[in-house]
C-alpha cells in the first residue's frame, strides 16, 4: 500500500515513515497542510495519516477538502486531544478513523492496514494462485510449501499482481503502488524487480509479460 504521513514534527514524521517502510510500505512524508493537499492531488493513496495540528492550513481544512474533492485516501487523524468531542469533530469532516498521540506504534500500523482494506476491493485474506500463496499480514508469500525470500519491493509487486486476479498490470501502477515519491519513473526499477521475482518464484514461470500493457500472472 502506499500511505501519506502528514506531520510537522519532522523526526516524529520521519521515524514514522521509517516504521512503516520496514512494514512493506511505501510511504511519503510533508510537513505541511499545503503540500498534503499538493502530494495527494498528484498521486494515489490508501490511507493519509494526517496530523490535526499543521503549519500553513489546519489538518481540519485538509481533511475537508479532500473529502470534498471526491479522494478515495481513508483518512487517519492523529492528535494531542483526545477528548470525545475532538474524535466526533474529526470524524464529521470526514476522517475514517482517529489516534490520539501518543501512540503504539503497533496499532498505528494495524489502523492503517484496516483502512486500506476498507479502500480497496474485497479480497481473500490470502491470496492464491495455484501453488503460490501470499499472506498480506504476516508478510509472507510460499510456493509449493517453500517460503520465498523476498525483499519488501519484490513482496509488494507480487502482492499487486496476485490482487489483480490475472488482470494486466502496468510499470507505471506498479511504481505508482509500489514505491514513494524517490522513485525514478525513468529507470528499469520495475522491469529489474520482476526480473528477481521471477528467479525467486521458480519454474514453472507465474508471471506474463504483456507487450505495451505490463505484467499478469
Amino acid at each position: 500500500m502506499r500511505v501519506l504521513v502528514v506531520e510537522d514534527h519532522e523526526e516524529l514524521a520521519l521515524t514514522v515513515a521509517a516504521g512503516l517502510r520496514r512494514e512493506g510500505m511505501a510511504v511519503d512524508v510533508v510537513l505541511d497542510g499545503p503540500d498534503a493537499l499538493e502530494r495527494a492531488g498528484v498521486h494515489h493513496y490508501d490511507v493519509v495519516v494526517l496530523d490535526r495540528d499543521l503549519p500553513g492550513l489546519h489538518g481540519d481544512e485538509v481533511c475537508r477538502s479532500l473529502a470534498a474533492s471526491g479522494n478515495p485516501a481513508r483518512m487517519l487523524m492523529l492528535t494531542a486531544a483526545g477528548s470525545i468531542d475532538d474524535r466526533v469533530s474529526g470524524l464529521g469532516i470526514g476522517a475514517d478513523d482517529y489516534l490520539p498521540k501518543p501512540f503504539a506504534f503497533a496499532e498505528l500500523v494495524a489502523r492503517i492496514r484496516a483502512l486500506a482494506r476498507r479502500s480497496q476491493q474485497a479480497l481473500p485474506a490470502v491470496l492464491v494462485h495455484g501453488d503460490l500463496r501470499l499472506d498480506p499480514a504476516t508478510r509472507i508469500a510460499t510456493r509449493d510449501g517453500r517460503r520465498l525470500p523476498l525483499s519488501p519491493k519484490e513482496f509488494a509487486v507480487l502482492e499487486l499482481l496476485l490482487a489483480a486476479q490475472g488482470a494486466v498490470v502496468s510499470a507505471e501502477q506498479l511504481l505508482e503502488r509500489g514505491w514513494d515519491e524517490f522513485a525514478d519513473p525513468f529507470t528499469h526499477t520495475v522491469k529489474v524487480t520482476i526480473s528477481r521475482l521471477r528467479r525467486k518464484l521458480g519454474d514453472p514461470p507465474l508471471i506474463e509479460t504483456v507487450p505495451q500493457a505490463g505484467y499478469r500472472i
